[in-house]
């Protein structure tokens, strides 16, 4: 696509959106293990940045949902900036998704209160889609980072054996008072052997997945 000055703008504005929304977010960090996921975490949020009133709607005019959805993907870009800094290319597929989620919750490690609360937040009814969505996203964003460029079956199929592994290793590492969270890893490792190095799991998750309507209608692959 050429560089158009509405593509510059546009981009520009997305870059600055991202900023207010990063600020107020780091802002709001030190609030929610005493507050929560509310508004008023948002609101002292606001006082602290310094950005003025209004801002906290300006960068999530959806509220705590909207900062929900921000949260998670301040932490997908964390984990990817730390995975970029491996080297992938020596890594064993395995290797790289299991190096993948591991650097998801160590991205999360300095917060993890503030996350608790979040997947607590997550966790409620009104919002289980939401923050299946999230989880997903990031699911996908660490296979894409492993080299995966599956655009058939297989996306879906990837996608949804990482995604329990994922999950579950979140909730182990919140209860896990380990030294260095090593008992997460191990975990994690017993996981990721488990899931994906078996064909025979592949093969049913296909098989189940395919008897669905509209398989993953909520997770469809991007454009």
């Amino acid at each position: 696509m050429p560089v158009t000055a509405e593509n510059d703008l546009h981009e520009r504005t997305r870059v600055d959106d991202q900023k207010l929304r990063d600020r107020l977010f780091e802002a709001a960090l030190p609030h929610v293990p005493f507050d929560g996921w509310t508004e008023k975490a948002l609101e002292q949020a606001e006082a602290d940045s310094g950005l003025g009133e209004g801002a906290a709607y300006r960068a999530f005019p959806g509220g705590m949902a909207d900062m929900a959805a921000h949260a998670s993907d301040y932490f997908d870009r964390k984990m990817l900036a730390a995975l970029d800094k491996m080297d992938g290319a020596s890594m064993k597929v395995r290797e790289r998704v299991t190096a993948g989620v591991r650097a998801r919750i160590e991205a999360c490690a300095p917060y993890k209160e503030a996350h608790r609360r979040l997947m607590a937040y997550l966790a409620l009814p009104i919002h289980k889609a939401l923050g299946a969505r999230l989880a997903w996203e990031t699911c996908n964003r660490i296979w894409y980072w492993a080299g995966d460029e599956a655009t058939d079956f297989n996306y879906y199929t990837k996608r949804g054996l990482l995604f329990p592994v994922y999950t579950t290793t979140v909730l182990y590492w919140h209860a896990d008072h380990s030294e260095g969270h090593g008992d997460t890893w191990g975990y994690l490792d017993r996981r990721i052997a488990d899931v994906l190095k078996i064909p025979g799991y592949q093969a049913r998750f296909r098989n189940k997945l395919s008897r669905l309507p509209n398989p993953f209608r909520m997770f469809r692959r991007p454009a």
